[in-house]
């Protein structure tokens, strides 16, 4: 749905100083997936271990596609001691980025070639707490704009899509051109990542906790919960259960109650197909560029520098995009946007490493990368109840990474038991997986237009 607002006023939203912590808080995001995706398939791929074992290796994100399990209680407990000084959000992301940069150390004195076992569990600890703190600054972002000024949730996307590419590409870049100077390691790197996670700590000590009125709504429920459970007699248990009822049961029964069961069902099924392709595309991306004969330095200055430059620009042309003309319309461009930057690649792995090529497509993926995340978590924003917004934001992400995790590990197996080797297929057969997406949101688009309307009429 169109909004009326002038694309002036939209434009000053952007001094929002609100913001510039989503941002901060998005490159938090961003970077883990650096420490456990592009940096160690880049060093796995050197250790000489095969891509279907590098493609399996990426099942230590699935803590991403189930982090909703635990979500609940993100959501409504705040950390012991830590928690009292910094609330409830703030704790929850501090916790996740101390254990992140302790397991960032532990990578740097692992023997890779001896110790697989031990690095893919240093990684999977990663993507525990990467994930865990993913749903407090999900959370954090909002319940930083109250109800009255939802109409920023465009700006705030736009933002953290940003923060999110500056953590992943531009801090991404340094350890691919850290790689290719003399007498530095992979575990040197490491070392370097750590410390540039203790730097984003300092923006969570210094963030203020957003006011949220979720604690009041929560106790309403609760005490609801309690009166109809006062027929057992026993008012321990009574709350006991009625806790319960609230953190884990009430924020499911909210999401299917608020959108109805068939059109939640349409939701999360639509949610779970967006970006199956791009899924597949990025788990490879790094080891295709390897093979096909791109240096450690082209990687650094093309997919991390320029990818992420490109995402930035295009991540705020989106938001004015999907302000002035509406999510869903931007989710379709974003759709087909993703199946041309796949058949980007099929070229290049034809054409070989010709870098005008490497540059194009990179331009076409960068688009197709903030024009899909902008309206992605503007889209699954516009959805939660703000009485349980860490909660139902988890939810829903947590599908999108389904298909980003453990469907693409078996990328690789794909490329070497299905397609011999052949790159050019692979990336044609990532753009057709596009489709099916698109065609789905084809067919709720009334469903979805609604959807918005009511967010707009609400503000």
């Amino acid at each position: 749905m169109a909004t009326t607002t002038s694309i002036a006023k939209y434009l000053s939203y952007y001094k929002d100083k609100r913001l510039l912590t989503v941002f901060a808080f998005g490159m938090s995001q961003g970077f883990p997936w650096v420490l456990i995706g592009s940096v160690m398939s880049a060093w796995l791929k050197d250790e000489g271990l095969s891509r279907s074992l590098i493609g399996l290796f990426g099942i230590v994100f699935s803590a991403y596609t189930i982090n909703f399990l635990w979500s609940p209680l993100v959501d409504r407990l705040a950390l012991p001691f830590i928690g009292s000084k910094l609330g409830q959000r703030r704790s929850w992301i501090l916790l996740g980025q101390t254990v992140i940069t302790v397991s960032a150390v532990g990578l740097a004195f692992i023997d890779l070639q001896n110790q697989l076992f031990h690095a893919a569990l240093l990684c999977f600890l990663i993507a525990l707490f990467a994930a865990t703190h993913d749903i407090a600054i999900d959370g954090y972002r909002i319940d930083i704009l109250p109800q009255a000024e939802s109409e920023k949730s465009t700006a705030a996307a736009a933002m953290a899509t940003s923060g999110w590419w500056t953590g992943y590409a531009l801090l991404g870049a340094i350890p691919f051109f850290a790689a290719d100077l003399p007498y530095v390691e992979w575990p040197d790197v490491y070392l370097v990542l750590s410390g540039i996670m203790c730097l984003l700590v300092i923006v969570t000590l210094f963030a203020k906790e957003p006011e949220s009125h979720r604690d009041t709504a929560q106790a309403q429920i609760q005490q609801a919960y309690e009166d109809k459970l006062s027929s057992l007699g026993n008012s321990r248990v009574n709350k006991l259960l009625a806790w319960l009822g609230v953190t884990v049961v009430a924020p499911f029964v909210s999401f299917f109650k608020n959108n109805g069961v068939s059109t939640a069902l349409a939701l999360l099924t639509f949610i779970f197909l967006f970006k199956i392709g791009e899924a597949f595309l990025a788990r490879m991306s790094i080891v295709f560029y390897k093979e096909i004969g791109f240096s450690n330095t082209q990687i650094a200055q093309y997919s991390k520098l320029g990818t992420g430059l490109i995402t930035i620009v295009f991540a705020f042309l989106g938001s004015i995009f999907n302000h002035k003309y509406g999510i869903v319309k931007g989710l379709f461009i974003s759709g087909l946007a993703m199946a041309a930057s796949n058949l980007m690649f099929s070229w290049i792995a034809v054409a070989g490493p010709k870098e005008h090529l490497y540059a194009l497509a990179i331009v076409i993926d960068g688009f197709t990368q903030a024009w899909s995340l902008v309206a992605l978590v503007a889209f699954i924003s516009m959805l939660c109840d703000r009485t349980f917004s860490a909660t139902h934001y988890a939810l829903l992400a947590s599908l999108g990474s389904l298909s980003r995790t453990l469907l693409s590990s078996y990328s690789g197996v794909v490329i070497d038991d299905w397609l011999d080797g052949d790159w050019a297929v692979f990336f044609v057969i990532t753009a057709l997986m596009v489709l099916p997406s698109l065609l789905f949101l084809y067919f709720i688009r009334h469903k979805l237009y609604k959807i918005e309307a009511s967010y707009h009429q609400q503000n």
